[in-house]
């Protein structure tokens, strides 16, 4: 698996600092994980869908051990691209493609 897209979020409000599409092995591209900061830092947050009580739940179901992977993968991403460093992968934001 690996990163298709990181967008990193400057918003003011709210803990999400990026929004990230993954590519499988096969090709299939997966839309709408977020990076986010939580109380004991940042986190790779699943798509998820508001239900009819009102409450967010994932729609997508990751193992662990996957979930840790990925987690490692784009944080540590965030992190290159934040602090400048050069060898990034990912094609440049020309700023026309929505995060969401």
């Amino acid at each position: 698996m690996t990163i298709s897209r990181l967008f990193i979020y400057d918003g003011a409000a709210g803990n999400t600092k990026a929004f990230v599409d993954l590519e499988t092995n096969e090709g299939v591209i997966l839309k709408g994980f977020k990076l986010i900061l939580g109380p004991t830092g940042l986190f790779v947050g699943a798509p998820s869908e508001k239900g009819k009580d009102g409450k967010w739940r994932e729609s997508v179901i990751i193992p662990k051990e996957m979930r840790d992977d990925i987690n490692r993968m784009v944080v540590g991403e965030y992190e290159k691209q934040r602090t400048g460093s050069s060898g990034s992968q990912l094609p440049a934001d020309d700023g026309r493609d929505l995060p969401f």
